[in-house]
């Protein structure tokens, strides 16, 4: 798995701080690792973006921003606003490749959810992620409202022939309510995909060294880690039973 396409059911769902945990595990496991985001928006150029954030909480990756545009839009619809050329699809592919020519591991990271887009040819992530052959992770929310929108996810990534790696839950609450404890066993289903992950709420304000050290308590084996996913989704069922009505 030289390249991992990082996505997420839509936006605020935790993909840039899933990405540093995935690059600190990675990285704790000795391999060497590049962070590429492909369209950085609402940002200045003199701001910190997502790759710098991943870099600042993960340790020595090498991070890389093809096109950043002012205004918080879809890239598409920044990049023309601003009368700047878009990203393309194939632009992304050669750029990971190159990094991957170079480093262990090339985790591209998109901007929203999978279909939102770079140019106005309707180019998307997804594409991308043909381009290269890559296997494509989904970061979810906990709660309600998140099986829909990881469902739909999963599903366009299959009738596109794209490879699902699996889901991880961006942001695990610290105070779980019912929702989000059943939604543990349900995501995997309703993805058809295994649940690879579960970030606590509040992980990217972690300092570095502790964000580092944490890392693979929360991912399982396949993203380098040791989290249990038997034990995790155990314990949330037997909460999520316990606070039943009587």
């Amino acid at each position: 798995m030289p390249v991992l396409v990082i996505t997420g059911t839509g936006t605020e769902v935790g993909k840039t701080i899933t990405t540093a945990a995935v690059a600190a595990a990675a990285l704790a496991a000795g391999r060497t690792v590049a962070v590429l985001k492909p369209a950085q928006t609402g940002l200045r150029p003199d701001e910190r973006g997502d790759a710098d954030e991943v870099a600042r909480l993960a340790g020595a990756v090498t991070a890389t921003e093809l096109a950043r545009y002012p205004e918080p839009l879809a890239p598409g619809t920044a990049a023309r606003r601003a009368g700047m050329a878009p990203v393309r699809p194939h632009e992304v592919a050669e750029a990971a490749q190159k990094l991957a020519t170079e480093h262990d591991l090339v985790l591209v990271e998109g901007a929203g959810g999978l279909l939102v887009r770079f140019d106005a040819e309707g180019g998307t992530l997804a594409d991308a992620a043909r381009l290269l052959g890559a296997p494509v992770l989904v970061v979810a929310s906990a709660g309600l409202g998140t099986l829909n929108t990881t469902e739909l996810t999963a599903r366009e990534l299959r009738s596109q022939g794209l490879d699902l790696l699996g889901v991880v839950i961006g942001s695990w609450p610290n105070s779980p309510d019912l929702a989000s404890r059943c939604n543990v066993a349900d995501l995997p289903e309703v993805a058809e995909a295994p649940l690879l992950g579960a970030l606590p709420e509040g992980a990217g304000s972690l300092a570095p060294a502790a964000f580092r050290a944490a890392a693979p308590s929360w991912l399982a084996p396949r993203l380098d880690g040791v989290w249990d996913a038997d034990g995790f989704r155990g314990r949330e069922a037997a909460a999520a039973w316990g606070s039943g009505p009587s």
